[in-house]
Formats: structure tokens, sequence, C-alpha cells
């Protein structure tokens, strides 16, 4: 496997690392500023003898060095900063995953492409239109990690390990995010039956506003440790072509009752992207909020100037 992530920011920087270490093939950072991506290459590779892991990573500006790449992961763009919606970075990060869809159709048109950038379903939908390539091969991140999210949070709460929780959450990677509590189990069983209703309507409020959370009181810059573990693990899914289910953002033809939106649901994946769609059996109410808000992700998106 030839693995490329785009983006040597926190985020790139530290799935560049993971993925390396999980020993899936030849791993590539790339980054149009100069020497960041060289300079935390030869970092990693220091790290070697200390963690006793061998690995392949090679690092540039050079986007040549993705040339035939099996998996494109890009990270690129402007990071949220305190006070700025994901919707905030539409724009200038639409221009930024522009060049590089470019650059990675030129290089590894073959690739299973794996979208990171903010606002994560518009820039998933944008991917697909610059590259051209199938449906099933552009794959937005998002909601594998708000996922996570909601399984800790409620991990937390229940002091019951986050590994006996199966976290369900759908929709869009910003503020119209579904956490869904009838479908999120704890050890096969119903959420309710461990918490009350206040208790899990406040679990879903914080989920719901984790990253902004996070990019508070970071104060500069946004999450990486959780994000950076949500893309090693879509990136270890597909590689190892596990036909394993988790949420991501894809395009939707018809599913939920949308059509031509990229939205974050649960999939099949495996060695070559996006298998199956699953379409939950979902309450009304959340079948309308869920196509509520794919529609206005159809409505942002038609307001890009590309």
């Amino acid at each position: 496997m030839k693995i490329s992530v785009i983006g040597a920011g926190n985020v790139g920087g530290l799935a560049a690392m993971r993925i390396a270490q999980m020993g899936l093939g030849e791993v590539c950072l790339i980054d149009i500023a100069s020497g960041l991506a060289q300079g935390k290459a030869l970092d990693m590779q220091d790290s070697q003898g200390l963690a006793k892991i061998n690995f392949n990573l090679k690092a540039g500006s050079d986007y040549n060095l993705i040339n035939g790449s099996d998996i494109v992961v890009v990270t690129a763009g402007m990071s949220r900063k305190p006070g700025m919606a994901r919707e905030d970075l539409l724009n200038k990060n639409a221009a930024i995953l522009k060049e590089v869809c470019q650059q990675v159709k030129k290089f590894a048109p073959d690739c299973v492409l794996i979208i990171v950038t903010n606002p994560l379903d518009i820039m998933s939908r944008l991917a697909l239109t610059i590259t051209g390539f199938k449906p099933s091969k552009v794959i937005g991140m998002g909601i594998t990690l708000d996922a996570a999210r909601f399984a800790n949070l409620i991990s937390q709460e229940t002091n019951i390990p986050v590994s006996e929780i199966d976290a369900c959450v759908i929709s869009s990677h910003g503020e119209g995010m579904m956490p869904v509590a009838s479908l999120t189990k704890i050890k096969g069983l119903a959420l309710d039956e461990f918490l009350t209703e206040d208790k899990i309507k406040n679990l879903i409020t914080r989920t719901i506003a984790r990253g902004k959370e996070i990019v508070t009181l970071l104060g500069s810059g946004s999450a990486y440790f959780a994000p950076s573990a949500a893309i090693a693990e879509l990136v270890k899914v597909i590689a190892k072509d596990e036909k394993k289910v988790l949420g991501v953002s894809a395009y939707l033809n018809g599913e939920y009752g949308l059509k031509d939106v990229c939205l974050g649901v649960p999939c099949r994946l495996g060695k070559n992207g996006i298998e199956k769609i699953i379409e939950l059996d979902l309450a009304d109410q959340d079948k309308q909020a869920l196509f509520n808000c794919g529609e206005q992700i159809k409505k942002q998106y038609s307001s890009l100037a590309i």
C-alpha cells in the first residue's frame, strides 16, 4: 500500500505517524510549506528506535510524491479559531481543496480519497466534483470522530469502558450533527437503560459542541489527537479490506430521500472505498432533521464559486 497525507499540520502530521506505525505500507507526507513535512518526517523517523517500530515514511512539498497512491488523505486547509464555526471556513478552504484535488486527480487517479478539510460535508462534495472520481471513492472523515466523542462522553458519565459503547452519530460534521440516542448501545443494551432522558440530552448537546469546546480551550488551532486517530482507523479499514461499518460523509443518491449531497451516514468500507451505504431505521423526526440538514448543505455547496 501507498498512503499519502496532504497537509502536515497537527492533524496531518499526527495522522501520518499513526498510519506509519501501523505498518500498512509506504507513507508520504506532503505540504506546500517549504520544509514543514520534511522536518516532521525527520522527527518521526528518529522515534523508530525508541518505539521499536520500523516504518517507511517520506515527505516533501512536491505533489509528485503522491504518484500512484492507493489512499490519499487531505487535511490541508485553515483550521478554526475561537468563535468560528466550521462553515466560516467555506470559501477559503474550497480554494485550497480545489488545487489539492486537481493534483490528486493527476497523480493518484485510482486512489480512495479521504477528506478531512472543513466544512467537511461540503468539501467532500467539492472533491467529488473536482476529481470526477466515483462516489464510492470519496469519503469524508467527520462523523467517525463525532461518534468517538459521543462514546467518550457516555463512558465518562456511566463509568463504563468506551470499548463497550457503540455510539451512533449521523448527519453533518457541524451544527447539524445528530447523535442518535435510540440507536446507541451500551453492552448491546439501549442507552436509556443506563441514563435518564435529561442526561442523554445533555450528552448530545455536549457532543455537538465538543469541537468548539476544544478550539476555545486551545486558543489557537483545533483538535488533532482524536481526528488523527479517526483518520488512521479509516485508512486501516480500507487498506486491510476489513468490510467494517463506520460513519462517514458519503454521496447520497436517493438514500434517506436525499440526492446529490454528501452527508454523514454509516457505510461498509473496504479496499475500494464505500461498498454499501447503510440506511438506518430512523424515527420520523430524525428522518426529517437529516433531510433538512442535507438540503441546507446543498444550498451552501451551490453558493461556492468553483
